[in-house]
């Protein structure tokens, strides 16, 4: 990939262009076109076999033997060798001190996941491990299932474990262990799905390339092979637009800033937060582009936004002969008008986004669109004709890819289904842990659909997840005579939290047989620090039993805390449509606590160990929260003054505690997250811009009509350093101290206006530890004052 900033701005073709649009798009970046001004432009698909062709690899890593292939560098029977050079790559940024022991090696190509077949059969993704000490073999179908068959020897046979977050690849000897026997591993699906459409709002939406790239490494290494990639998706519109009657400036302020961009793309809202620059436009397709060729490197699918209708507002006035229907309302927020896709108008644009997506992000198999997300107005749209036509648009310009839809509430409508070829569609089932007497065979007719997971909703730091449902669900729902399973879908709305989590439900689409969950856990306990350890696999054996095993029938996600809802004596939970109570006995986790401060003192210097002694201390503290609040609401409504002022003084005391606590592990930080806003700012203004937009989508969410009619305040609530200190713990000493006055003067208490207050937060630019800095304070020392503040106070 040429960055046209640089290199003598050499002009390079866009991948897969037919010649009239390659000629084309060849003057415009020759001639310094600003449409794609400091925007990579990919590379001409070149002949297979011939240099830099895509899969052949211009010259092997002499780290991986003298060729690609097997023995003495021939390759396989009948395969095509593939560049292994971007897994070894990666490989080196996982495992920098013994990279060097693992030699990768292609072997035959898999079927693409379109076209591959039930477990077992040819084209299924496959890797085998083998190798004597300190010389690891690791054959894979592509670079991303090298990877995986790296992950599967680092938790099987060398005992420790990279997960998202935390590591314990400390605890690695010098020599790596050998492979007892080889083994051989054949994914069961040809759908290994991840990242929720929110996932970049919720997880950073300002995040770098070195982040994403690893998150790319972490996703291979778990056998996910389709990632969907978001940043810099409002480009192609953009650009696009500007040829339907819109100026560059009407634009800039419908985009929202990227922390809001996910809703826009799912047709919820548009403008907030903005204006958006053209040069964080550019750069973050640049970034957007930059992921995607990662992933194509590692012979894994960019997952790319399609295009079906979402235009602004007034586009029918400004084209005659468009059909345009308005959206309606969304939480609060006006939707974007659609644009039918039934009508002469709608190929026109969709051809248009999708060259300017080409130009920047290359050619793709799948793509990902919802339309009617979460309500909609059909008007006079034929649902089904509508369907068709966004697929035939996708398919004008990316010939048989794959539409990718999410299940979610009634979507997809049967009418959507019924107007497409439904064999080039895959459903992500975003409810199959959540409800039960599911019959997805019967409700999609058939329609492959890949089973999914949302155990985490707006970036909530609570830990558990609906495991035994996973496992019980996938088994049964494989073994069905007509089943249309075809995938797994790693759908939380953001990543980076519960660790095991995703280890496990990653690992569904990969072990042979059904998973043990009780042993799946105990195995996870001891390669997690790095050695098996008594104490350790106790407190994993509480988690399991506790927040790792709660069942389906309405929630998919544990509750939050109370610590961070809205101040109320009656508060059940933070956001909206979290759980209002425990959805497992609280004693799991404390006794969870207690095992972890015990694990030998030889095992506790990995970042994984930290992470979950920091994780589980501010679990078990936040739902303290869920035992405090009803003692002083007792005592309010007992008028007891002196109770009153002890109890509230033990909430603040254990607010403080979660503050310092948070603030010991560099992933529950706030001045991270504000800190890479205001570095998207080129001004002061642009950089105060892009900090409201992260601030507000932590409080807020969006103007008051959403925040309060909507009910999205607190929907991403937090327990992060900062955050508690700065919003959480001073609007509930000013409710307290409404409270207490009341009590004195024997009057009601005095309201407080909190969407006020907590715009007031959102708007503010206060700096808070971050980056070099690093974390503060001794993990295993404030964990260990929580579990005595535990212990003291029942």
């Amino acid at each position: 990939m040429t960055n046209l900033r640089t290199a003598g701005r050499r002009c390079r073709p866009a991948r897969s262009l037919r010649p009239a649009a390659l000629a084309a798009l060849l003057a415009l970046l020759c001639a310094g076109s600003p449409a794609l001004a400091g925007v990579r432009a990919h590379p001409p698909t070149a002949a297979p076999g011939s240099p830099g062709a895509p899969g052949v690899p211009d010259a092997p890593d002499a780290s991986d033997g003298p060729a690609p292939g097997g023995p003495g560098g021939a390759a396989p029977p009948g395969a095509a060798a593939f560049d292994v050079g971007p897994a070894r790559a990666a490989l080196k940024r996982l495992l920098p001190r013994h990279a060097g022991q693992f030699t990768l090696v292609p072997d035959a190509p898999a079927g693409t996941a379109a076209t591959a077949g039930a477990a077992g059969a040819a084209g299924a993704d496959s890797f085998t491990v083998s190798g004597r000490a300190g010389a690891i073999t690791v054959r894979g179908s592509t670079g991303a299932t090298l990877l995986t068959g790296v992950g599967w020897y680092l938790q099987h046979v060398a005992g420790v474990d990279i997960g998202w977050p935390g590591d314990s690849i400390g605890m690695l000897p010098e020599r790596l262990p050998a492979v007892p026997a080889p083994v051989t591993r054949s994914a069961l699906v040809p759908h290994r799905y991840a990242l929720n459409d929110t996932d970049d709002g919720y997880s950073g939406p300002y995040r770098t390339f070195a982040q994403h790239q690893r998150q790319i490494d972490l996703l291979a290494l778990h056998g996910i092979n389709e990632v969907f990639v978001q940043v810099g998706a409002e480009y192609p519109y953009y650009r696009a637009l500007q040829g339907f009657g819109y100026s560059a400036a009407e634009l800039r302020e419908w985009i929202p800033a990227p922390g809001h961009q996910s809703w826009w793309l799912l047709q919820n809202l548009s403008g907030f937060g903005g204006p958006v620059s053209e040069r964080l436009m550019r750069e973050r397709a640049e970034l957007g582009g930059r992921i995607a060729e990662q992933l194509r490197g590692l012979g894994m699918t960019p997952v790319l936004p399609g295009y079906f209708g979402t235009v602004p507002p007034g586009f029918a006035d400004r084209n005659p002969g468009a059909l345009t229907v308005p959206q309606g309302d969304w939480a609060g927020f006006e939707r974007p008008d659609w644009l039918d896709p039934s009508s002469a108008a709608f190929p026109k644009v969709a051809a248009a986004y999708y060259a300017e997506q080409r130009a920047v992000f290359g050619d793709s198999t799948m793509y990902r669109m919802s339309p009617l997300h979460e309500g909609g107005t059909v008007g006079t749209v034929d649902v089904q004709a509508a369907a068709g036509a966004v697929q035939s648009a996708l398919h004008t310009a990316h010939p048989g890819a794959l539409w990718a839809v999410l299940g979610w509430q009634d979507s997809p409508r049967k009418e959507l289904l019924a107007g497409v070829d439904t064999s080039k569609v895959l459903i992500l089932d975003g409810l199959s842990d959540r409800y039960n007497r599911l019959d997805r065979e019967t409700r999609w007719g058939g329609v492959p659909y890949a089973l999914g997971t949302i155990y985490n909703f707006g970036g909530h730091t609570t830990v558990g997840a609906n495991t035994s449902v996973w496992i019980d669900r996938f088994g049964a729902w494989r073994a069905k005579g007509n089943s249309a399973l075809s995938g797994i879908a790693y759908l939380p709305e953001a990543t980076g939290t519960n660790p095991a989590a995703f280890d496990l439900f990653t690992d569904l689409a990969w072990e042979p047989g059904p998973i043990d969950q009780k042993a799946w856990f105990a195995e996870f306990a001891a390669r997690r620090y790095g050695r098996p350890d008594t104490e350790a696999a106790a407190a994993w054996e509480e988690l399991r039993k506790g927040p790792y095993s709660t069942s389906s029938g309405l929630w998919s996600e544990s509750q939050d805390s109370l610590f961070t809802a809205r101040p109320s004596l009656t508060a059940a939970g933070a956001a909206y449509w979290s759980p209002r109570s425990m959805r497992y006995p609280a004693d799991s986790v404390r006794r969870a606590l207690d095992h972890l401060l015990d694990v030998d003192p030889r095992l506790r210097g990995s970042s994984a160990y930290r992470f979950d002694l920091v994780d589980t201390a501010r679990q078990a503290l936040a739902n303290h929260s869920r035992v405090l609040l009803p003692r002083i609401r007792a005592a309010y409504e007992a008028k007891d003054l002196a109770r009153f002022r002890e109890l509230t003084a033990a909430w603040q005391d254990a607010e403080r505690r979660l503050d310092a606590l948070t603030g010991s592990d560099p992933n529950f930080r706030l001045g991270d997250w504000l800190a890479a806003a205001r570095a998207a700012g080129a001004d002061r203004a642009e950089q105060d811009r892009y900090e409201y937009d992260a601030r507000s989508i932590l409080s807020v969410w969006g103007a008051r009509s959403t925040s309060e009619g909507g009910f999205l305040h607190d929907y991403a609530n937090r327990e992060w350093h900062g955050l508690v200190r700065e919003l959480y713990a001073p609007r509930w000493a000013t409710y307290f101290a409404a409270l207490d006055e009341a009590l004195v003067k024997g009057t009601a208490p005095a309201e407080t206006d909190w969407h006020a207050f907590e715009e007031a937060w959102a708007r503010r630019t206060t700096r808070h530890p971050g980056g070099a800095n690093g974390p503060s304070g001794d993990p295993h020392a404030l964990a260990t004052a929580v579990a005595e503040l535990l212990e003291a106070t029942g």
